[in-house]
């Protein structure tokens, strides 16, 4: 009866965070349980860091159970000497695209240089007192969420300054699939580094190889290339459905936000909210002048959108939130056909679209297709020639089985 109860409780430690949001535990059967993350594996890296001067790039995901890498690492006596944190911070609560300061973690006094704003890259100050730097950051598989940017000019740093990089490699919960458009890199920027579509179907460590290898980290015909170490997950291959137990990011509270997300994103570049400043941020849409709609919600400021669009605005649309988590994990699709439907019901097309929202599709096709009024499934077709070039590229660097 004992060991039953231990089990209970540490199965209710893994669930975490994203359970507790609008999930049901009926639903719990859809997710593995045996998942080891590759920073739960210590003795494989410990080694690498005895004696070594270490720097973190690591955020509120970086656990080891309930335990932060950080506190571990200081535990067994590794000379951490420095935290580089992602957008969102080291905490885990700052907005999107909020510009971070570096800043000192109270509770370890050590420095938090943050690599986001004008500061992305680590500079040869930053890694003077380094030896080896440690990536442990958990991501959810969409390109143009920015932890893999943060990833390629960490690498690229590394490469330059000729220090190794460990990558402790996570689940990706997006990785059974591969969809949307192909970045063209013309169009290139934070949300968007490197020719992969918006879905790329890969786990940090595998995306960290392809960069590598495909010579993505070459700069001003300086080829460069990272000594590069990963940590592989146990007991994940690219259809084990991965609950994470912690949200990845403040506007990431669930696991159906996460399933929603490379879909709903775009929106970041209209004028449509998609629930930033509710309690379903990336599981609805709407905006005042869809007036078609009987569903509404009201964006209000709060932790993580603090200026949310349409703020203190009734917004009419629709709620994704009801849709069962299975038939989210079943869709495996990048699904443009909400983009459509808004567009449609927008009375102002001509304001629909902003300037973002190039840098989030890739490609000017994407606007001038849904401009044209093509189906969604017209438009998916459009891509699978590209998608094609670039499964064979991405199967070269996959780490777990298909």
């Amino acid at each position: 009866m004992k060991s039953f109860f231990l089990g209970l409780l540490l199965l209710i430690s893994c669930i975490g965070n994203v359970f507790s949001q609008n999930e049901k535990p009926s639903e719990m059967h859809f997710f593995a349980r045996n998942v080891i993350v590759g920073t739960a594996q210590i003795k494989l890296y410990l080694p690498d860091l005895q004696n070594k001067k270490v720097a973190l790039v690591v955020n509120p995901t970086s656990m080891i159970g309930k335990s932060h890498l950080l506190d571990s690492l200081l535990k067994l006596k590794i000379n951490v000497v420095k935290i580089f944190a992602p957008e969102h911070g080291f905490r885990g609560d700052a907005d999107a695209g909020e510009e971070l300061k570096n800043d000192v973690d109270e509770k370890t006094n050590l420095p938090i240089v943050s690599l986001y704003g004008n500061h992305k890259k680590p500079t040869d100050a930053d890694l003077k007192d380094v030896d080896v730097i440690v990536f442990d950051i958990q991501d959810v598989g969409a390109r143009f969420y920015t932890y893999i940017s943060t990833l390629h000019f960490v690498m690229q740093a590394a490469a330059e300054h000729e220090k190794q990089l460990i990558i402790l490699d996570r689940p990706n919960p997006n990785g059974h699939f591969v969809d949307g458009p192909i970045l063209e890199m013309k169009n290139k920027s934070f949300v968007g580094m490197h020719p992969v579509p918006v879905a790329h179907g890969m786990t940090i460590g595998e995306y960290a190889k392809m960069v590598n290898e495909e010579n993505w980290l070459d700069e001003n015909g300086k080829h460069l290339h990272c000594d590069l170490k990963i940590i592989p997950c146990k007991n994940y291959n690219h259809h084990t459905f991965y609950r994470l137990p912690v949200k990845p990011s403040p506007n990431l509270p669930s696991m159906k936000s996460i399933y929603l997300y490379p879909s709903l994103c775009f929106f970041e570049g209209t004028v449509i909210s998609l629930g930033r400043g509710t309690n379903k941020p990336f599981q609805q849409f709407g905006h005042p002048d869809l007036k078609n709609y009987d569903y509404t919600f009201t964006p209000k400021s709060m932790s993580g959108a603090k200026s949310p669009p349409c703020l203190n605005q009734p917004c009419f649309g629709k709620n994704l939130s009801a849709k069962p988590i299975d038939s989210l994990q079943l869709l495996a699709k990048v699904d443009v056909s909400f983009l459509i439907e808004a567009y449609k019901n927008f009375p102002q097309k001509g304001k629909f679209f902003n300037n973002f929202f190039l840098s989030l599709a890739g490609t000017e096709k994407l606007r001038q297709q849904i401009e044209q009024g093509l189906s969604a499934d017209k438009i998916r077709a459009s891509w699978q020639a590209d998608l094609t070039a670039f499964k064979k590229i991405r199967k070269k660097y996959l780490l777990y089985e298909e």
